[in-house]
């Protein structure tokens, strides 16, 4: 199988930031990685002909859809022609997030109270776009300022959001159009469920009776990703969770499905940017 890579661990250096951003651009490449956040992002599409690729989903924008994802799920976003892209975005960590939750307001339920990379997109109407526009410009506003004050009011503005995004999803019923091809989504979730064992192309092909090019070629069109990097990334995100709760490198190595340790320290620093020692110790500072 392939050996390329095509996503990236992005992280986030501020507990909070928020951005109204409006691109110009001929095109924004499908090449464009996956990547993941150690950061909740709260993304808003406002205009654009633009895709959306959420771990094993792909919705095609429409303006006013408000998108949700947690810091362990992959995504990206594609745009195939040259309209302007338009999008709000908040990224807040988890201490942040719970700081202006309260012990009757977890801030964090939208996130939480759904599937992995299910049910992650929601619409608002156009009432609902110009109220969430107004408190992100004065968001935005604040953070970008000195002036005295204007972090607590920075704090506020963003525990509004966070309290109007957390009602919608507990009383949304919107079910948006997954594009992604069932072959594509069941080699997935395949590739998960097998994870920790060796995967190859006549293992993809036994199970799904097509030959393992064409799988390959669907795979590929419909990701982004070739197969092997899929399962790269998959492990590398179960070793960074084995790592957390205290494993030693060499079992996050075993334990996440790589048989060859250099191979393993090399492709978590690739895609992480930090060794997994230092990834691990650092969660335990």
């Amino acid at each position: 199988m392939e050996q390329n890579t095509n996503y990236i661990f992005s992280p986030i250096e501020e507990e909070l930031i928020c951005y109204h951003k409006t691109t110009d651009t001929d095109l924004i490449s499908p090449a464009l990685p996956y990547h993941r956040h150690d950061a909740y992002e709260i993304y808003l599409f406002l205009g654009g002909n633009t895709y959306m690729y959420l771990e094993q989903s792909c919705y095609k924008l429409a303006p006013g859809d408000l998108m949700i994802i947690s810091p362990s799920e992959m995504h990206r976003c594609v745009c195939i022609d040259n309209q302007l892209y338009e999008r709000i975005g908040l990224n807040i960590k988890k201490p942040a997030l719970e700081r202006l939750s309260s012990h009757r307001s977890n801030l964090s339920s939208c996130f939480e109270s759904h599937p992995f990379g299910q049910n992650n997109l929601t619409q608002l109407s156009q009432d609902q776009i110009v109220f969430y526009c107004e408190l992100a410009e004065k968001l935005i506003s604040c953070l970008s300022s000195e002036e005295y004050g204007q972090d607590l009011l920075a704090e506020s503005y963003a525990t509004q959001l966070l309290v109007f995004i957390n009602a919608l999803y507990q009383s949304s019923t919107y079910r948006s159009n997954n594009l992604i091809p069932e072959l594509v989504s069941n080699t997935m979730t395949y590739i998960k469920e097998h994870l920790v064992e060796s995967i190859s192309s006549e293992q993809l092909e036994q199970e799904f009776h097509y030959s393992g090019k064409y799988i390959s070629q669907q795979f590929r069109k419909h990701t982004g990703l070739t197969i092997r990097s899929y399962i790269v990334d998959q492990r590398i995100s179960l070793a960074k969770s084995h790592l957390s709760t205290g494993k030693t490198v060499a079992e996050a190595c075993e334990f996440s499905g790589f048989s060859d340790y250099a191979n393993f320290i090399r492709s978590f620093k690739k895609i992480v940017g930090i060794p997994p020692g230092k990834y691990k110790a650092n969660k335990h500072a």
